[in-house]
Formats: C-alpha cells, sequence, structure tokens
C-alpha cells in the first residue's frame, strides 16, 4: 500500500484537529494541552506538536494526515512536519477575518519549505457570518489558479472532498512535471 503525507496547517482554533477528526479511521493521535496563557481564550486546549490521522482511499493508497499546531509559539514544529508531504491544506475560519492575515502567513512560510501542492479550505461555511470562498480568495491575495474550497471541518464528507481536491492537485502537478520533462 502506498501512503500520501499531508499536511493541514491553518491558524490558531480554524478547526485543524477537527478536520483530522472526522475522517481519521484510527483514534487520533493528539498533543492537546491546556492553554494557560491567563487570556480568555474560545478553546481550552491547544495543539502543541500536532495531530496524527489516517484514512484509507481504496487498498492501494492511505493518506496520512498531520495537523500542526496554530498558535505561533509553536511554529517551529512547521518545518519538521512539512518534511516529506506531498501537499497540504491551510485551513481558513472564514468566519473570523482578523485570522485571514495569518493564514496567509502560514501559506507562505509552508511555500517557503516546499513547492508542494496545497488548497485553501475555507471552513466554518455553515456559520452565518462565513466569508464565501471567492471572497476570501481576494482577502488573502490569492493569484486565479489557487482552489478556495468551501469546507465544514466537523462533517466527514467535506473533509473528504477536500482531500480529494488536494489529491486531484497533487495528480495534476505530477502529470505537468512529467509533461515538462518530456520537452
Amino acid at each position: 500500500m502506498q501512503t500520501v503525507k499531508m499536511v493541514v496547517t491553518g491558524p490558531f482554533n480554524s478547526g485543524k484537529t477537527s478536520f483530522i477528526a472526522s475522517v481519521s479511521e484510527i483514534p487520533v493521535v493528539r498533543t492537546e494541552r491546556k492553554i494557560s496563557d491567563g487570556t480568555r481564550s474560545v478553546k481550552s486546549q491547544t495543539t502543541v506538536a500536532m495531530d496524527f490521522g489516517r484514512i484509507t482511499i481504496d487498498k492501494d493508497l492511505a493518506l496520512y494526515l498531520f495537523g500542526t499546531p496554530g498558535q505561533k509559539r509553536f511554529d517551529f514544529m512547521w518545518e519538521i512536519l512539512s518534511e516529506g508531504m506531498l501537499g497540504f491544506v491551510v485551513l481558513v475560519d472564514s468566519a473570523r477575518p482578523e485570522t485571514f492575515r495569518e493564514a496567509r502567513r502560514i501559506l507562505d512560510t509552508f511555500r517557503s519549505y516546499s513547492n508542494t501542492p496545497f488548497v485553501i479550505a475555507a471552513n466554518k461555511q455553515d456559520d452565518e457570518d462565513a466569508w464565501p470562498p471567492d471572497d476570501l480568495k481576494i482577502a488573502l491575495g490569492l493569484d486565479q489558479n489557487v482552489r478556495v474550497l468551501p469546507c465544514i471541518a466537523s462533517q466527514k464528507e467535506s473533509v473528504k472532498g477536500i482531500l480529494l481536491e488536494l489529491l486531484y492537485v497533487i495528480l495534476e502537478n505530477a502529470g505537468e512535471e512529467a509533461a515538462g520533462t518530456r520537452k
């Protein structure tokens, strides 16, 4: 069986752990710790190293999903987790525009590690304040060819759609590279 490493990244509280947990066929390996910085937060725990899950696509292919920590103080883990990835998802809380700049910074950081295919997942599309994917693409200053996809990280079918789209992007890039080497 072939395995493909994919990284799920994004700002703090964008839904990375939920994204992996909704599709993983194994119990998700989590490295969450209590948040104790004295601030009131929308959640009580945060990922400090990574989340890990797995989903089998068919008898020949399994995806290993590595979720990054979202807090800047743990960003030293990003480069470590990016090693060997064949693609990545940047999860953006599309209902919290104050996180868009951080999402763009994370995207740029991961692109600096590797010229690896990626997609943007516009999470929380079930929230009435969610920005539509096309508006999010403009807000993030992305090229027209970048795929920004609607997502609800807690819904298995939504997450599967994002992962399949990333697989398509990976296959397209592999085909383009192969065609480029034949010229």
